[in-house]
């Protein structure tokens, strides 16, 4: 793999897994629009993709470390001493891990048939459109709620809406921001809930997906593009996460629904007329 490309995917998953516009659909749109055939093999791709989810997951424990530290101190507390009355910091960590299994459950029983079945340009041009409106419809709706009121049903609807998003196109921040604006919640605390949703969840992911990387061996030539595509998500990764929650405390996710629907109507019209 040339390192310009695995720079170029490390920045679009960098900014597009935290954007609400679908990393998993841009890192299938690139390389077809382009026409790279870097992954002639789906132990690379899967490596590569390891690679790339485990930089996002470093920049958003970065960005939040100063919580997850609280988080992870006090849901220990919590299992170990069943405080009463529960302590909120406590509580929320566990929230948050339980809304990450529904879409972890999910992408086990049905890996293969989302890779064989899911993933294909006009199928993420259609969720991109469909789900970008439906971002809008959520995005007009008045909430005040915040991440105090994050509740165990809270936890549930979200992490249930989360599991769409093993479509491509999708988008796992758009669909779980969506689902937090449709239940009462402002929009910076659906954006932080997010992010901080997108933990649990792509650790679990890396770890999974990491340990069959760790028994079949990094595949030859891969090492170095690896690292590139790692920091370079990375730090996209971080610059995402702190523009997005900067750009939504005065303004809406309206730019991102035009863009998702502007790119889902040019991605229909290349297939249309036969460009690629």
């Amino acid at each position: 793999m040339p390192i310009l490309h695995a720079v170029v995917l490390g920045l679009v998953q960098g900014l597009s897994e935290f954007l609400p516009i679908s990393s998993s659909g841009h890192l299938l749109l690139v390389p077809w629009l382009f026409d790279w055939h870097d992954f002639d093999s789906s132990s690379i791709e899967k490596a590569f993709d390891v690679a790339l989810h485990l930089g996002t997951l470093i920049a958003v424990v970065v960005y939040f470390r100063r919580e997850l530290v609280v988080y992870v101190r006090e849901g220990v507390r919590l299992l170990i001493h069943r405080e009463r009355p529960v302590n909120p910091d406590g509580r929320l960590a566990w929230l948050l891990v339980l809304s990450s299994l529904p879409a972890a459950l999910a992408g086990a029983l049905f890996e293969k048939t989302i890779d064989d079945k899911l993933g294909k340009p006009g199928l993420i041009a259609v969720s991109m459109i469909v789900f970008g409106l439906l971002l809008a419809v959520a995005d007009r709706r008045p909430g005040d709620r915040t991440l105090p009121d994050f509740g165990r049903g809270d936890a549930l609807k979200v992490g249930a809406a989360q599991v769409l998003a093993l479509n491509p196109g999708t988008s796992r921040s758009g669909i779980t921001i969506t689902a937090a604006r449709f239940l009462g919640f402002n929009r910076d605390t659906a954006a932080r809930a997010s992010f901080l949703m997108a933990i649990p969840v792509t650790a679990g992911a890396v770890l999974y997906k990491g340990l069959k990387l760790a028994k079949d061996g990094i595949p030859p030539g891969l090492g170095v593009p690896m690292l590139v595509g790692i920091a370079t998500a990375g730090i996209a990764g971080w610059v995402a996460v702190w523009g997005t929650l900067r750009w939504i405390r005065t303004r809406s996710f309206m730019p991102f629904v035009i863009y998702r629907c502007a790119l889902g109507v040019a991605i229909l019209i290349i297939l249309a007329t036969g460009w690629r």
